[in-house]
């Protein structure tokens, strides 16, 4: 099929989500002036850049309890600082728990039984249960155009300023992919755990 991305697709659900899989999941830990802590995930996530290393994650919509944006994107702009933690297939449940759309103030570490650690390099609490977390400082916000009403798609760029790696994953001195045992979004409701992993010389040229 082919339709315009403008228009109707006739589809009982939108097969965007559907079609970029598997994606990262950005679990983001953030605290605003008032020290009130937020977490919540996003499936617009990823990493953009090695030297720095930079992340970004973007957030659709509304808060669901009020017109503005949502709790992580408020904390973030007013302190600058955010963590991302890794979310794995043991912490499933909770990470969904994450994903309520609890009113301002109300504390997801807690709701989801979820252990808050501090950080090294700046005020937001990581995730203790998560193998890996990263650190981050605020480095640009970019508002892109929205279609819908009330609508917003607002994207945070981060550079990684601190990593925490469990010594639990690493063997030989790399990141065991096994051991981390990693989820990823789909779309619709689905999600996907990595199970198999396979290594591929990339070629040079010339050939």
């Amino acid at each position: 099929m082919f339709y315009k991305a403008s228009e109707p697709h006739g589809l009982p659900h939108n097969p965007f989500n559907g079609l970029i899989i598997p994606r990262p999941i950005g679990w983001i830990s953030s605290m605003d002036k008032d020290s009130n802590v937020n977490l919540a995930p996003y499936s617009f996530f990823n990493g953009v850049s090695y030297f720095p290393p930079q992340v970004m994650f973007s957030s659709t919509g509304p808060h669901a309890q009020h017109d503005g944006p949502k709790d992580s994107i408020r904390n973030i702009l007013e302190t600058g600082e955010f963590v991302h933690n890794i979310a794995t297939w043991p912490l499933r449940e909770a990470l969904n728990m994450s994903a309520i759309s609890a009113p301002h103030g109300v504390d997801e570490f807690e709701l989801a039984g979820l252990t808050p650690a501090p950080s090294v390099m700046g005020a937001p609490p990581r995730v203790k249960e998560s193998p890996i977390q990263l650190e981050c400082k605020l480095v640009k916000v970019v508002d892109l155009p929205a279609t819908q009403e009330n609508g917003s798609n607002t994207v945070i760029f981060g550079e990684v300023i601190g990593i925490h790696i469990d010594d639990a994953v690493l063997v030989d001195g790399m990141v065991d992919i096994r051991k981390v045992d990693p989820i990823a979004r789909l779309g619709y409701r689905d999600y996907a755990r990595i199970t198999d992993v396979f290594s591929m010389d990339r070629p040079n040229w010339p050939l």
